[in-house]
């Protein structure tokens, strides 16, 4: 069951979407038999229990239906209310949420019965809006709000809840977003504690699942082997990845001496043994702060004549190992024995740190290879900032802005700037900026990032 399909007056429901639908057959207010989606449903179940508690009786008027029900339905508000109505309240069969099993109608219950006259219900706003900010803690959103009838499609439904799980229930609720919204326009960037044993795409497509959205990107691949800081740009802030990815990024690696493997890290093939160290560990470990030529390893995915390297490393291919000039910001040795070693280091965007430890091993005229890396901080980020899978799968995290994860000035601006900002238009330089500047309208939602030009500031990237 996929909890975010889109469906409203330009998307119809696909026919490949019930093929995994299971749903349940309940009574509604009126004692007849309607079915829900049976995660739906119980979360409903929860809600209703939580609203019980608070003296507000709900029930559920109307759920799934087929195209026969949404047909009917739609025939019926026809010859009841007219053409005009319908058109503001009611979807043409195909096109109804109601059809996906996720959204449901609720009722009051007011004077011992339930209400299913839309007129009545509307007498009740008030109620329902106690209602409504509780509704993402059950996984639920209102799926026709007041004011965005423009971008939904319908008017106002203070009733017509939909299921879309509490991560993204919340999302939407905290930033004042429809589901249309959310899917299209929604920008963020979430910072995950990468655990040991997966890829970096691994983390991509369980916070696409969770989400909800297709559109992820990492800022910097972690090997299976490593841990630590995986910065992700959702939807819009994707175009930010280039950008997060060129940051600095400090890690923490634990280092064998003696061995060398094909991959440069200990899950790799031994393929030589050398254990002779000559020079003394520390001061050659600063030695290494500094700008140079490093090889890329084999095992990567840098492409040579549009080939990935570990493509020629799997099939016993010969290849020139390209170098990439890097920079060694800061290297701190941590710890050592006479046959492993610890440091910290701060580096520039494309270092590999599996080929500065083998750079190191030769300049020791020994090998060495990494058993253990954790990326603690990628630009302003810190491991302290980072949520696990599990906390984001629980929605124990929190989606960062870009200013919050930039290292460029926050400009909140007017409202007649913020129009300008919106249409793409120069502005003029008044703050006083010497490269880039984010800006913000004063609801502080991200407008742009603006570049100097000429001492004029003009669009670098827009999110509006």
């Amino acid at each position: 069951m996929n909890c975010f399909v889109l469906v409203n007056k330009d998307n119809k429901i696909k026919d490949k979407y019930y093929k995994n639908l299971k749903l349940v057959e309940v009574l509604n207010v009126l004692d007849k038999k309607t079915k829900v989606e049976e995660k739906t449903y119980n979360a409903y179940l929860e809600l209703k229990k939580f609203l019980e508690e608070k003296d507000i009786i709900i029930g559920i008027d109307t759920a799934y239906r087929d195209e026969e029900e949404q047909q009917e339905t739609w025939n019926y508000f026809l010859e009841e209310k007219g053409e005009e109505y319908c058109h503001k309240y009611v979807a043409p069969v195909g096109y109804s949420e109601h059809h996906t099993g996720l959204a449901i109608d609720i009722s009051l219950k007011k004077d011992g019965k339930f209400l299913i006259d839309n007129g009545d219900l509307f007498k009740y706003d008030d109620e329902f809006k106690k209602i409504h900010p509780y509704l993402k803690e059950f996984g639920f959103i209102l799926r026709y709000p007041l004011g965005k009838e423009n971008i939904t499609g319908y008017n106002y439904e203070p009733w017509h809840i939909r299921y879309v799980g509490t991560v993204t229930a919340n999302i939407i609720y905290e930033n004042n977003l429809t589901l249309e919204e959310y899917l299209t326009k929604f920008g963020g960037v979430l910072v995950v504690n990468k655990e040991k044993g997966i890829t970096s795409f691994d983390v991509v497509k369980e916070v696409s699942k969770t989400l909800g959205i297709k559109k992820i990107g990492h800022t910097g691949t972690l090997d299976p082997l490593a841990e630590g800081v995986l910065v992700l740009t959702i939807g819009t802030f994707t175009k930010l990845g280039e950008d997060l990815t060129s940051l600095d990024k400090e890690y923490i690696a634990e280092v064998e001496e003696g061995i060398i493997t094909d991959t440069l890290d200990i899950t790799g093939n031994i393929i030589d043994k050398n254990n002779n160290r000559v020079s003394e560990l520390e001061n050659l470990i600063t030695s290494f702060k500094k700008t140079y030529l490093q090889e890329v390893p084999v095992y990567s995915a840098v492409k040579v004549n549009g080939k990935k390297l570990y493509e020629y490393a799997r099939n016993n291919l010969e290849v020139e190992l390209p170098k990439k000039e890097v920079t060694i910001k800061e290297i701190e040795l941590l710890s050592s024995t006479d046959k492993t070693f610890k440091f910290k280091t701060l580096v520039s965007k494309g270092c590999y740190i599996r080929s500065l430890i083998n750079d190191i091993g030769n300049a020791l005229n020994t090998y060495a290879t990494m058993t253990t890396l954790i990326r603690t901080k990628q630009g302003k980020v810190t491991l302290e900032d980072t949520y696990k899978l599990s906390e984001i799968r629980k929605n124990l995290h929190k989606t960062y802005q870009i200013d919050e994860v930039l290292e460029l000035p926050t400009i909140i601006v007017d409202d007649e700037t913020a129009n300008k900002i919106r249409t793409g238009q120069k502005i003029s330089n008044k703050y006083d900026i010497k490269d880039k500047v984010i800006f913000k309208d004063n609801k502080g939602q991200i407008l742009g990032i603006y570049e100097l030009q000429n001492n004029i500031l003009a669009v670098w990237k827009n999110f509006v």
